[in-house]
Order: C-alpha cells, then sequence, then structure tokens
C-alpha cells in the first residue's frame, strides 16, 4: 500500500535512497538557524525540505543553513515554496541544481491566496519538463486519486497530497480520499501540509500514508523542540498501529470478558 517497500526494519525508500525516519521536516519559519538544527534533531528525520527562494545556501558572508543542518547528515529535498508558475517552479529548481547538485526535488505550484491550494495544471507542466531534464520529482498536489495517477504514470518518485491548506493546522480534511490514494499508489505516498498536531500525524500513518511531512506545526509550536519529538512519536506510533492492524469498527459493545459463566 502507498508504494511502501517493506524490509525487516521497516525502511521505505523513494528515488533510490533509503530512509528509516518516515517523518520529513522544513527548515524555515524558525526564529534563528539554532533552533531550526535543534528541532531537526529531535524530530528524528533524516530529509529536510529547503525552500530554495527563502533560505540561504550560496551566500557565505551570511548565516547558511548548511552550518548547523549538515547535508551530509540530512538528505536535502530543494523545494520550490513561493512559486505560483511551472516556469517560476522549473527555473528554481534548475538553480538549486546548480547550486548544490540536488537532483531529488519537491515540486509545489501555488494558486493564489489565501488558500494556495496545488495549482494542478502548472504543476503537470512543471513535472514534465523537471523529468525531462533529469529530476527526481517529489510532487505536492490535491488530494485527488485522478491527478495522483497521472503524476505517477508520468515518472514522478512520489505523490504527496494536502492534508489541508498549508500552514492551516487543520489535521487531515479528507482522510477518505486520501486513504482511496494511498490503496492505488505505486510510489510513496507522503500527507504533505496541514498537520498540525501530533494526532494529526499519527492518523496519516495509521491510514497507510508511507510517511508525513510537515513545517508550521513544528516551527510554530510554543516549544519547537518539544513538538518535534511528539511527531516523531507520533508517526512511529502511527506506523506500528497500521502495521498492527486496527480491530474492526463495530456499531454495538463487545465486552471484553465473556457474558456466560458468570459467578452468581
Amino acid at each position: 500500500m502507498g508504494g511502501i517497500i517493506q524490509t525487516e526494519d521497516d525502511t521505505w525508500t523513494v528515488a533510490g535512497r533509503r530512509f528509516r525516519s518516515r517523518l520529513v521536516v522544513g527548515t524555515g519559519k524558525y526564529k534563528d538557524l539554532q533552533e531550526t538544527a535543534a528541532a531537526i534533531e529531535a524530530s528524528g528525520a533524516e530529509m529536510v525540505t529547503v525552500a530554495v527562494r527563502r533560505v540561504n545556501l550560496s551566500d557565505p558572508k551570511a548565516p547558511m543553513l548548511q552550518d548547523h543542518v549538515d547535508p551530509k547528515k540530512y538528505t536535502y529535498l530543494p523545494n520550490t515554496a513561493g512559486c505560483h508558475t511551472a516556469k517560476d517552479a522549473v527555473r528554481t529548481l534548475r538553480l538549486a541544481r546548480e547550486a548544490g547538485g540536488w537532483t531529488l526535488v519537491k515540486l509545489e505550484v501555488l494558486g493564489p491566496p489565501p488558500h494556495l491550494y496545488p495549482d494542478m495544471p502548472a504543476t503537470f507542466e512543471a513535472a514534465e519538463a523537471l523529468l525531462k531534464d533529469g529530476f527526481e520529482v517529489m510532487v505536492y498536489c490535491a488530494d485527488d486519486p485522478v491527478a495522483a495517477r497521472r503524476l505517477e504514470e508520468m515518472g514522478c518518485a512520489a505523490i504527496m497530497p494536502l492534508g489541508a491548506p498549508i500552514g492551516s493546522g487543520l489535521g487531515l480534511q479528507n482522510p477518505a480520499m486520501l486513504s482511496i490514494m494511498i490503496e492505488q499508489a505505486g510510489v510513496p505516498l507522503l500527507v504533505d501540509a496541514g498537520v498540525g498536531t501530533a494526532s494529526d500525524a499519527a492518523i496519516a500513518m495509521e491510514i497507510g500514508a508511507t510517511a508525513v511531512l510537515l513545517n508550521s506545526a513544528i516551527a510554530n509550536a510554543k516549544d519547537p523542540v518539544r513538538m518535534a519529538r511528539a511527531m516523531k512519536l507520533a508517526v512511529e506510533a502511527g506506523r506500528a498501529a497500521f502495521l498492527a492492524g486496527r480491530m474492526p469498527r463495530r456499531m454495538g459493545a463487545d465486552p471484553s470478558s465473556p457474558l456466560t459463566g458468570l459467578i452468581r
């Protein structure tokens, strides 16, 4: 389910890269780079997203993310946060490849404020150009099984539907549709955007998502480092519950102890 590649130690793989942690975190919105580094460490994440247009990756005269979040320790996933056209998204990721040699990337093309919902026609356009250009594309998309299938057939390395609008913290608004997408996916499916607290992340994993990607839920918490630890535990618990297989739901009661042979 959901493109999960199960091994004895339950790792997952995307574009030939294997990870133990099923939590992917962002690097933006923190008060400083020290807090960024501490929260990422507490999260246990092995992959971090980097907004190429907003984070300093190349100017040594200014504070650089690499000095605090070691690219030898973490897999950097450049993304196109803030891009509203296919042209801008493609250009941004080509610049990222020139700057750091990155080919595994996260594509997102957003619609207008205030909702910033994925612009799917522009996403298809950008994905096609990037795939032709040799990128391995993890793609942010609408919670739409038809769109997800098309992106997978195009050759995208992972599908990343939103749980709710970016930065909203509303939690999974359409778990039924996400479950359908997970069921049909032949590549990793990561729930991306909308997670607000640990229970949201756990639910995403319980329904079978390969992993969860989030940023604001940690960075905007009153205690980001503690919330990062909470998210780590939530993802692990949700994954364990999924593998264990939950009990069936029923309308009536089913007592834990038998009702026959009672002592009277």
